[in-house]
Parts: structure tokens; C-alpha cells; sequence
């Protein structure tokens, strides 16, 4: 391997590690769902480049059905989340008591 192929894979490394760090912490810090699933999409994105740079440096492409079920797990995630999210704002927020309404 040459010396700019180390480095581009080097580089590689580092740019899908960190990326996967900081998905990994805004799933874990949140604050909403929706945070929670676009950060689970850029993980699952992460490890689909990490599966791709591989087949690419060996030369091989035997990890297709690997990347494909990747891809459909996460869209799966994100339709589910998103009709959990869409049916929790239609429903109606209770009512809170008025001022002075049913105290004796």
C-alpha cells in the first residue's frame, strides 16, 4: 500500500470514528426522540461507510447484503418512530384545571 493510501484510510479512521462518537453521545443525551433517531441514523450511516471503506481497501463485495439490511433497518426505525411521534402530537393534551375550579 502506498503511503497517500494509508493516509486516505488513516483519515477515513478517524473522520467515521469521531462521527460514530458523537452520534453515540446525542443518543445518549438527547433530549428529544427525534434527536435520538436522526443521531441512531448517523451511526447506522457511520457503519454502513466503515462496511463500504472495507470492501473497497480488500477488494471484495461480499458485504452487500450486509449494507442492505443496514439501510432497511434503519428505514424501518425511522418510519416507526416517526408514526409514534405523529400519533403522540394528535392526541389531545389534558386539560388543566382553571383557577378556582373545584376548590371548596
Amino acid at each position: 500500500m502506498s503511503l497517500v493510501t494509508t493516509a486516505l484510510l488513516i483519515g477515513a479512521g478517524i473522520g467515521l470514528t469521531a462521527t460514530a462518537l458523537a452520534a453515540i453521545v446525542r443518543i445518549v443525551r438527547g433530549p428529544t426522540i427525534l434527536d435520538r433517531m436522526v443521531a441512531s441514523d448517523v451511526l447506522l450511516t457511520t457503519l454502513m461507510l466503515a462496511v463500504g471503506t472495507d470492501m473497497v481497501v480488500r477488494g471484495h463485495t461480499d458485504s452487500i447484503a450486509l449494507m442492505t439490511v443496514i439501510a432497511a433497518t434503519a428505514t424501518f426505525a425511522t418510519i416507526v418512530v416517526a408514526r409514534f411521534v405523529k400519533r403522540r402530537a394528535e392526541q389531545p393534551l389534558p386539560e388543566e384545571p382553571t383557577e378556582g375550579a373545584g376548590h371548596v
